[in-house]
């Protein structure tokens, strides 16, 4: 269910040179490890990133469903790869887990849509609950 005021900054999978990267990497022995996770990611994962959260979809044949709350986010660290055109991205959690977001491309913006939405998700106070019982 997507809340009416909740926007999709964006959808859609990893970065394409991610695995044009590891595709020419597995021509070496070494690389072929890498290429097939590659692929791996190339046709399961998928990212869902909005003003209100941040859904993975993932794991063998995309059966993995992670969905995480902007408020629950304390920290955003990122790494770029593929010469900066792609990069890695880890979610601290408030509680101390981490959640990883591999070859993510366009990262940096990425990463600043979801600290300013973050920022805003702080600042605004929570609503009283109102419920049946009083």
């Amino acid at each position: 269910m997507i809340n009416i005021n909740e926007i999709t900054f964006y959808e859609g999978g990893p970065a394409k040179s991610d695995l044009i990267i590891n595709i020419l990497a597995g021509f070496t022995i070494l690389g072929i490890p890498f290429t097939f996770a590659a692929i791996v990611r190339a046709l399961w994962l998928r990212y869902k990133i909005t003003n209100k959260r941040i859904t993975i979809t993932g794991g063998w044949l995309g059966r993995t469903k992670s969905q995480i709350s902007l408020n629950n986010i304390s920290e955003i660290r990122s790494v770029p790869r593929g010469f900066g055109s792609y990069g890695d991205m880890v979610l601290i959690l408030k509680d101390g887990s981490k959640i990883e977001m591999k070859s993510l491309p366009m990262f940096r913006e990425k990463q600043k849509f979801i600290e300013d939405n973050l920022q805003i998700s702080q600042s605004q106070p929570l609503k009283e609950v109102q419920g049946f019982a009083k």
